[in-house]
């Protein structure tokens, strides 16, 4: 009888003789920044801060403009690489702890294990924040070769220390080893560094998934929220930005734009670009207005990061490959981050059952591939959190919002609109290091194109009497918006269409009964860093009887 694990190995030797007389897969980089407003990026129409290697793939992939993510980290990545919703993994409730006795659930496979299937060589660097309680629930053991980076859910850009629920301790690993050595050194470099380093050493005999999870743009510690690079922090090329600590954060940004580039750049000198997909995207919705001490903008959407209006959840993201028959556009197909998985598996030839793999998300790559939009999805859950009380769901063009978080104090509009400022610069996209890595493939976008798909993907909000709507306190009564007419969630439906909002809260209470419980637990003393000489680690795996009675 032939084991599971040899079983495995069969057809893994099958596709590598497979992939030696036929093409090999694409290669997938997917870069995921943390914590990254709607209106950061330079494609959304801002011109406040350059981001011209993300805008250049941009402008030459597709724009996701209709893309949703969860309102929060641990969430967000556990949807990511389940393709299911938090409210069916138990991971709906805010974040993962670092002294926390849990982590993602081992049952649930993960997208590199999908993809180790299909022969691919999976490598990450950077955030990981899915569990470390023992280390079967780190990247090590849950499909990755390799893994450089931190565990928790952020971390100092320089010395790499993480303050949480009032203890601290340092968070960088290579592997399971304590990374001393990258002291000092600027996170955003060292991931740069070393997601280069991997293409640069692949085996083009066999695909890559690189998943590049970046702790920018997240907040690092209280006496130093944003850090950045002494060099950078003195240079007049922000000087048009007069709030020091939007200022910083366009400096952290510009670091990771530059990576990208970086990058790009490794796979164009690898002769490896075009049969590479890449996508960018962001976690969460930015954390505005100070909100948990950063300087992010979601302009012109409402709310913030870990809230559920748009701009808790409307994802910055754009996906990019030579296989699509008509690149640089803007696409308005609802999309969700449970999506990913089906996706990209589907793109690497790879299929799976998803009511027997229980998988929420759906496979849209036929669609970013030709435009066909007959793979349409109408069902997005925002979130379900009884714990909070707060709840939303999208259903077609219509949102229903019922609870909110923090009492209300952060469900407004929160800028800067960036639209005043400083010029958008056609020539620094072009001449990046991506733009140049385009243009040897013939793939470089034109001004036209850049400037008519600028427009394209900006959200504008509608303009109409406030007679048409009635006052949203969502503390109090369900919302519901039009989102298509009314993205910035000005104007509350509810009671002009009583028997819609009757049908979407029937629809959230079927849904609800999907839930499992959420998996929180209260942290564990002997996870406490203090107890491990200063150091996040797999506490689980280092308690001894002894200790525990």
């Amino acid at each position: 009888m032939i084991t599971s694990a040899g079983w495995t190995l069969f057809l893994q030797i099958a596709l590598l003789l497979t992939q030696t007389l036929g093409d090999i897969p694409p290669n997938i980089v997917f870069i995921l920044a943390d914590d990254l407003g709607w209106n950061d990026v330079g494609f959304h129409g801002s011109n406040e801060i350059p981001t011209p290697n993300i805008d250049a793939l941009a402008f030459t992939g597709v724009i996701l403009n209709n893309y949703y993510v969860m309102p929060i980290c641990t969430p967000s990545r556990s949807a990511l690489m389940t393709g299911k919703h938090p409210i069916h993994t138990g991971m709906q409730h805010t974040v993962l702890f670092g002294a926390e006795p849990r982590g993602l659930p081992l049952e649930e496979k993960l997208l590199p294990e999908y993809l180790t299937e299909l022969g691919y060589t999976n490598h990450m660097v950077g955030k990981w924040h899915l569990g470390h309680y023992k280390k079967e629930y780190t990247p090590l053991y849950r499909g990755f070769q390799s893994h450089v980076g931190f565990w928790t859910g952020h971390h100092d850009y320089f010395d790499h220390t993480a303050h949480e629920t009032g203890t601290w301790g340092l968070d960088m690993r290579r592997g399971l080893e304590v990374a001393y050595d990258l002291h000092g050194q600027y996170s955003t470099e060292i991931f740069s560094r070393e997601a280069s380093a991997i293409i640069r050493a692949h085996n083009t005999s066999t695909p890559l998934f690189l998943y590049v999870a970046h702790a920018a743009m997240h907040s690092s510690n209280p006496y130093s929220p944003i850090p950045v690079p002494d060099a950078l922090a003195a240079s007049p090329i922000f000087s048009h930005i007069h709030d020091f600590h939007r200022r910083q954060y366009a400096i952290a940004l510009h670091k990771l734009d530059e990576s990208v580039g970086m990058v790009v750049e490794a796979l164009s000198e690898r002769k490896m670009l075009e049969n590479t997909i890449i996508v960018f995207s962001s976690d969460n919705g930015g954390p505005a207005a100070g909100f948990n001490l950063n300087a992010a903008s979601n302009w012109p959407l409402r709310g913030v990061k870990n809230t559920l209006w748009e701009g808790g959840v409307r994802g910055a993201g754009l996906i990019w490959s030579s296989a699509f028959e008509n690149p640089g556009r803007v696409s308005s197909q609802l999309m969700d981050i449970t999506d990913w998985l089906p996706t990209l598996v589907a793109a690497a030839n790879g299929t799976f059952d998803s009511d027997i793999d229980g998988i929420d998300g759906q496979d849209v790559w036929s669609s970013l591939v030709s435009e066909d939009d007959s793979v349409n999805r109408t069902l997005l859950i925002h979130n379900i959190d009884d714990i909070y009380r707060s709840s939303a769901i999208r259903f077609g063009q219509w949102k229903l919002v019922k609870g909110t978080n923090y009492e209300g104090k952060w469900d407004g509009w929160y800028g800067p609109s960036g639209r005043n400022l400083h010029h958008y610069d056609i020539d620094l996209i072009l001449n990046s290091h991506t733009g140049r890595a385009l243009k040897k493939i013939h793939r470089a976008p034109t001004p036209e194109q850049i400037s008519n798909l600028r427009r394209e993907s900006e959200v504008v909000c509608s303009h109409r009497s406030s007679n048409d709507s009635a006052p949203c306190f969502p503390l109090k009564k369900p919302c519901l918006f039009n989102i298509e007419e009314d993205p910035c969630e000005r104007y509350n439906l509810a009671e002009r269409e009583p028997e819609l909002l009757m049908d979407l809260l029937d629809l959230l209470r079927k849904v609800n009964e999907t839930a499992v419980p959420p998996g929180n637990l209260p942290a564990d003393p002997q996870g406490l860093p203090q107890r491990w000489g200063y150091v996040w680690t797999n506490f689980g795996d280092l308690i001894t009887e002894n200790d525990v009675m």
